[in-house]
Order: structure tokens, then C-alpha cells, then sequence
């Protein structure tokens, strides 16, 4: 019983998704469906395969070989779909992309295999029916036949070939064709090829432009560009004569305007890419001219637009001026300020400048402070300046006003009585009751205002209390911690280009990330130079005095930074090395700096603290197990340090328990020998230490001891040679017993170990 057509595409699309699960199945699903999707099916059988076999060859899964294996089956398939008379727009672009994607592998099939006529037949057959729809055909097949053109192009002009000897691995083109071929003779495809690319820019020489075929063509085009160096400057240059604004002077539609607004960008995009993968090409300078040329023609454009627009016949914004007199009408103005209250003024009051009573009764307290600041400070950022200053000065017309007047009321207070008793004199003191009475007639006391006489002074906050031990070592943290934060942002200074300074440059004068380490190293080694050395003495003068010493030692700010910068570093240290060798050289100048001031003072005095060795050990300690075998950041870090001594040639002798970086080991040691006099006893010597006391070190450590100290090597050749011939025991083979001359077993036959001399050795073998 057959299957109805939805019983098959839910079976097909039940197999699509098998093979997308498992690659592997995909030839014995295509050659399954071939049948089924034949031109002979239905069309939705039709649709369904044709999308099928497109997706297949355009999968990234399925690798080559198989590929090339079935494309040789499927072209019958491809050609019977496309010579359909019932064709469908839907079938015919998708066999389409399939013959673009297959097109490539059937070459290379052809080109290992010269007499197979019949796929070739096929093949071209294929082709000459995709040319011919190429103009006749609706715009979406059309641009699919760009595509193929594209590939077919491609194909069929000389590309780079990578590795002569291994062909399979090359990408496709005519120069891997030999020049006999009998189906494919590249005197005959190269001017195919070269025909269908003129026939491919004259989209851009049309005089109404197609937006969606140039948009094709253009990114069809740049990989042209990319693959076919040959072909790039005929490409190149008719992109260049291309003006995709050249049917801006007609009468434009929205539509219009789209398409020449894509056809710019996409033009653009390709020149772009062009430009950026060749910044000094000799299309370099024709390239920027014409970006900019296109720029200021899109802006002309733009600007004439809105030149050509005409006025709204109403006002957009309120009334219009000439009707406010007729209408009566008042555009809306910023309110006036309400006048203050009569009597006691508050300083609410005074600083309010709306009469709205909904925001007078709002009381702002009941916000928390983030969620203030968060509102004030973009609502201040917003208010216009004019206004800014009208609200000023309201305010400071107010004060004024409250001032004048409150030192009008108490300069008046002194006239109160008449002027004929001025002169009167009362013989009598007044009473307490009367004095209280005459308090009580005087007018209230304003909170707000004093008299001039009583103006206050300046005020000044007073001093923080001081802080503890404990807390001075938290907010030194933290500020440290916040620092190292925002190294993480700067730009690493390796990245950016600038100028060089030179010798007379200033450390820390870019306010980069190597500015910011600067400041972070010297305030870790130069900040508490010599405040160790006095807290150092306090604590003797103590002991002295028969007081207890402190039993825990006071925290230092210095060592905090310096754990900080250790950690920082550690985290990326192949990329923060450098940081790492500023930050010794700045340890190692430090101690030099304090033993060169402590040396003219008093020899009774504790020497002063030493922390290069301390903190370059530590470093050292930190990378070197994560040091691989080809890795170069050892051999930098041990040449750029200021001072080595024999713990750090000894730490690098370690390396070579590791099988794996002996080589390192022995490398870096040879290094520090020929580039650093200083040490290069003592690194000879870790050489030599390597040679005698590490097997595996043994060749590596020789070859390099050999070109600093071959005195070595002689003297062991001397004890070697003057040594006596050891006598090697060896087990000769003897003749059966029954061989022997006298009738008896040797004592090789019995197993014995029979002493040889080197000559006897040599007989023997």
C-alpha cells in the first residue's frame, strides 16, 4: 500500500533528522531519497529534496571524500529537477545551491579521472541550464545563479596552490588541471571563466541598478577578491566606477530610497573589508577617496532631502505667535515663585519655590540617602542653566530681604520712647515686675536672623579621632585592594602604540597601567623606608627600660602592598613579568639606598631591613612550577633581576628532576654564564653539578659545559686513559662437550664466567 504524500515528508523529515544526529548516515540517506524526490514526484516530495540535497553539501560535517563520492551520484537527480517543464521557483534555487556546492567537487573528481565523458556531460549540461536562466529567470533564482557563476568563476581560474605534492589538500582550481586534459583543457575553461566575470560586473555599467542583484554580486565578489588575486584589480576597479547614488537625481519612493541606502552600505562593507586586509595596497589611497566622496554624497543627499521638505501648515509646539494677541491664548511660562509667609520664616520656607501643596507635605526624610543622590544628581544635571540661576537668585533675594528687615526691627528698638521723655530722669530703680512687663512688649526673636553685631565667626570642624593599629591596617587594605582593581581596566600599555620618550622620560608620567604599578611599587619599597628601623629601636628602648615588648609585630602597610603586588603577579605571570622586575629592581635599589645611609651613623644600630632576597625567592618559588619545557619567561626574569646568588642557582638546579626541563635548566644557567660575568662562576659551577649528579641532565648539561669550561673534559680523558683495563666478564659460546678435544665439558660449557681482556673480548665476537 502506498503512502499519502504527508505520511512520506514525516518519514524524510524523521531521516534528516538521523543524519543530523550522525553524519555517517548521510550516503545511505541520499541515496535513498534519490527516488523518492525524483522529477517525476510530487512537488512537495520535490521541495522537500531539492532543500534536502542543498543542505546536505552545504554541511560543514560531512567530510570531502564523501562529498565528492556522492555528488557524483546526485547530478542526474539535479539535472532532471532543473529540465522540468513544471518547474517551481522553490525547487529550482535550491538545485541550484546544491550545483554550486557540488560544482567544485565534480571538478576535482574530473580531474582524476580524464575519461569519464558521462559525468562531465552531465556537469555541463547543468551549467549551460543555470546560464540560460540567469537573465530570464524571477530575482531569486537570479541571484542564486550569481552564486553558481560565482563558484564556477572560481573553479575555473588559476588559484595558489599550498603544497604542490599533496593535490587533495589544495583548494580547487584550473592549476591543478594538467595542460593535456581531454575533457577539461584550461585553454578553453580560463576564457569561459573570465567571460561569465565580465558578463558578472556589468550590473554595475546598467543604467536602472537592481538593489537586490547588486547586493548579490557585491558579496559574491569579495571572494573573488580574497582568492583570485589575478582577477582583483578588474574587480576592484569596477566596484570603483560603481556610484549606487546615481538615481538619486529621479524622483525617489521609500522604496527606492531603501534599496540605494543597502547598495551604499554593502559597497562600503566590501571596500572596507578590502582595505583592511591590504592597508598599503596600490588601491589603498583610490579606496579612501571613494569612501569619502561616497560619504559626502549620502550627506548631501540626506541634507537636500530635508532642504525639500516643506513646512507643517500648523505650529508643532503650542500656538502659533500671530494668533496668541486674537486668541487670547498664553503659551506655558515657568511659574513665579510664591511670595514668603508674614512672620517667623522657616528654612523650608525659605528655600521652596513652588506653590504645589502636594510637594510642600511630601516630607523627604522618609527617603533613604542612595535613593536621594540617585535622583538629585541626574535632576541637576538636566536644569538649565538660566533657570539654575533664576532659583538662585529667588533665593538670595529672599535672604537679603529677611535681613534688611530683621536689622531694621532691632536698630528701632532703642527709639521706642518719646522725645520729651528722653530727658527725664526717675530718682528710683524700676521693679523686677516692671522690667519682666516691658520684656514682654518686645517683639519675638526671629530664629533664623541675628543682629549684625552678633554674626557668627568661621567655624571649623573639629580633628578626627585617631586611628588604631587595626584600623589604619583595614583602610590601608582596602585602598590597596581598590588599586589592584583597576589595573584590571587600564589599558595594558603592550597594546597601544606611542611615542618613546627617550632618556630624559619621568616614570609614571602616562597615567597607564605601568604608571599606576610605578606609584604602587615605590610606595611598597621607598613609602616606610627607615620607619621599620625606628619602630625597630622604640622597641629596644622598652626592652631596656625593663618594659614588655610587643608580642605581635606592628602591621606594616609596605608588606601588605608587597603580598598584593605578589598575588597580582602570580595570577598571569608570563603577561606581568615585567611588572614583576620593576617591582625587584625598586626592592633592590631600596636596600642599596638604606645599607649606603646607615653606613656613616652608629655600628651599634640593628642593619636595616633586607627584602630584595625575601620577595625574589618568593617570586621565583611561585613560577617555577609552572615553568613548561620550551618556556622563555625563566631566562628573562633571571636576566633582568638585579642580584643572583647561590639559592637561586640551586633552585634552578631543581628543575632538572623534571626529565622535561632539563633542557630549561641547563639552558638558563648557560645563559646567566655568558651574559652575566658577575655570577658566571657560580652558574659554571651548577652546571657542572648538573652533569655530574643528574642522569638525565648528563647530555644536555655536557654539550653546554663543554664551551665554558672544557678544561673539564680533558682532565677526565686523562684519568680515563690512565686507568688499567678492567676485565669484563663474558660468556663465550663453546662446542658441545662431545666436541672437545680431551672428551670433557669446558668450564664455558658448565656456565662459568670466564675473564677476558678487551682484545680476547674482540676475538670473540
Amino acid at each position: 500500500m502506498a503512502l499519502s504524500v504527508p505520511d512520506q515528508l514525516t518519514q524524510l523529515d524523521a531521516a534528516r533528522q538521523l543524519v543530523l544526529a550522525d553524519s555517517a548516515l548521510y550516503p545511505q540517506i541520499v541515496q535513498g531519497i534519490l527516488p523518492i524526490v525524483g522529477a517525476n514526484a510530487r512537488l512537495e516530495l520535490r521541495r522537500w529534496g531539492a532543500d534536502f540535497l542543498a543542505e546536505t553539501f552545504a554541511s560543514p560535517v560531512l567530510a570531502l571524500q564523501e562529498k565528492e563520492r556522492l555528488s557524483i551520484g546526485i547530478l542526474q537527480t539535479l539535472r532532471e529537477l532543473l529540465e522540468n517543464p513544471t518547474q517551481d521557483d522553490s525547487v529550482v534555487k535550491s538545485v541550484i545551491q546544491a550545483a554550486a556546492s557540488i560544482y567544485g567537487l565534480v571538478f576535482r573528481y574530473i580531474i582524476s579521472n580524464p575519461h569519464d565523458s558521462a559525468t562531465w556531460d552531465r556537469t555541463a549540461a547543468i551549467k549551460s541550464n543555470i546560464f540560460r536562466k540567469w537573465d530570464a529567470a524571477s530575482g531569486g533564482i537570479r541571484v542564486c545563479c550569481i552564486k553558481f557563476v560565482q563558484r564556477v568563476v572560481q573553479v575555473q581560474t588559476p588559484g595558489v596552490i599550498a603544497d604542490p605534492r599533496r593535490s587533495e589538500q589544495n583548494e580547487v582550481s584550473l592549476a591543478l588541471v594538467p595542460r593535456d586534459h581531454p575533457l577539461i583543457p584550461p585553454s578553453r575553461l580560463e576564457p569561459e571563466a573570465l567571460g561569465l566575470l565580465d558578463r558578472l560586473l556589468n550590473v554595475f555599467h546598467e543604467e536602472t541598478s537592481d538593489a537586490i542583484l547588486v547586493n548579490a554580486t557585491l558579496n559574491c565578489l569579495g571572494t573573488l577578491i580574497r582568492t583570485r588575486p589575478n582577477a582583483a584589480n578588474k574587480i576592484i576597479t569596477a566596484i570603483l566606477n560603481f556610484n549606487p547614488l546615481k538615481q538619486t537625481n529621479s524622483p525617489m519612493s521609500s522604496k527606492m530610497r531603501v534599496q540605494i541606502k543597502s547598495m551604499e552600505r554593502t559597497t562600503r562593507t566590501v571596500l572596507l573589508n578590502v582595505l583592511r586586509r591590504n592597508e598599503n595596497g596600490p588601491f589603498a589611497s583610490r579606496i579612501r577617496q571613494y569612501i569619502d566622496r561616497l560619504a559626502q554624497a549620502r550627506f548631501d543627499v540626506s541634507e537636500e532631502g530635508s532642504r525639500k521638505r516643506a513646512l507643517p501648515s500648523e505650529p508643532t509646539d503650542g500656538l502659533d505667535n500671530a494668533k496668541r494677541m486674537r486668541l487670547g491664548a498664553e503659551l506655558p511660562g515657568r511659574p513665579e515663585p510664591p511670595p514668603l509667609p508674614s512672620g517667623p520664616v522657616s528654612h523650608a520656607q525659605l528655600f521652596t519655590l513652588t506653590g504645589d501643596k502636594d510637594l510642600t507635605s511630601f516630607d523627604v526624610t522618609q527617603l533613604p540617602i542612595d535613593l536621594v543622590v540617585r535622583i538629585t544628581l541626574p535632576v541637576l544635571h538636566r536644569i538649565e542653566q538660566p533657570a539654575l540661576d533664576a532659583a538662585v537668585n529667588t533665593v538670595r533675594s529672599r535672604y537679603n530681604a529677611l535681613k534688611k528687615s530683621q536689622a531694621t526691627q532691632y536698630l528701632a528698638l532703642p527709639q521706642t520712647l518719646g522725645d520729651d521723655e528722653e530727658d527725664y530722669e526717675p530718682n528710683f530703680e524700676p521693679t523686677e515686675g516692671q522690667v519682666l512687663n516691658k520684656t514682654n512688649n518686645l517683639p519675638p526673636e526671629d530664629p533664623l536672623t541675628l543682629p549684625p553685631d552678633l554674626a557668627l565667626g568661621p567655624f571649623k570642624l573639629p580633628q578626627p579621632p585617631p586611628l588604631t593599629a587595626e584600623e589604619t591596617e583595614q583602610i590601608g587594605k582596602g585602598t590597596i585592594s581598590r588599586v589592584f582593581s583597576m589595573m584590571n581596566v587600564l589599558d595594558d600599555p603592550s597594546t597601544t602604540k606611542r611615542q618613546k620618550p627617550g632618556l630624559n622620560r619621568l616614570a609614571g608620567s602616562n597615567y597607564d597601567r605601568d604608571a599606576w604599578m610605578t606609584v604602587i611599587t615605590r610606595l611598597a619599597t621607598r613609602a616606610s623606608a627607615g620607619l621599620e628601623e625606628e619602630d625597630a629601636s622604640d622597641d629596644e628602648k622598652e626592652e631596656s627600660k625593663g618594659t614588655v615588648a610587643r608580642q605581635t609585630p606592628t602591621p606594616s602597610l609596605s608588606d601588605g602592598i608587597r603580598e598584593t603586588l605578589w598575588k597580582f603577579i602570580i595570577e598571569d605571570f608570563r603577561s606581568r613579568i615585567s611588572i614583576a622586575i620593576s617591582w625587584l629592581n625598586e626592592e633592590w635599589f631600596n636596600d642599596r639606598i638604606q645599607v649606603q645611609s646607615r653606613g656613616g651613623q652608629k655600628s651599634n644600630k640593628r642593619p636595616p631591613k633586607q627584602d630584595y632576597e625575601k620577595w625574589m625567592l618568593k617570586v621565583l618559588d611561585s613560577i617555577l612550577p609552572f615553568l613548561d619545557a620550551k618556556d622563555k619567561v625563566l631566562i628573562r626574569f633571571l636576566s633582568e633581576i638585579p642580584a643572583l646568588d647561590e639559592k637561586v642557582v640551586d633552585r634552578v638546579k631543581g628543575l632538572a628532576r623534571d626529565p622535561e626541563r632539563v633542557t630549561l635548566a641547563a639552558n638558563a644557567l648557560y645563559y646567566l654564564a655568558a651574559f652575566r660575568p658577575p655570577v658566571r662562576d657560580i652558574c659554571i659551577d651548577g652546571l657542572e653539578d648538573l652533569w655530574r649528579n643528574y642522569e638525565d641532565a648528563k647530555t644536555a648539561a655536557g654539550k653546554l659545559l663543554k664551551k665554558v669550561r672544557p678544561e673539564l673534559f680533558k682532565e677526565e680523558t686523562a684519568d680515563n686513559s690512565n686507568k688499567p683495563p678492567t676485565p669484563i666478564p663474558v660468556n663465550i659460546k663453546s662446542p658441545p662437550p662431545s666436541e672437545s678435544k680431551e672428551g670433557l665439558p669446558s668450564a664455558s660449557a658448565q656456565g662459568e664466567a670466564v675473564p677476558a681482556t678487551p682484545n680476547a673480548v674482540a676475538a670473540a665476537g
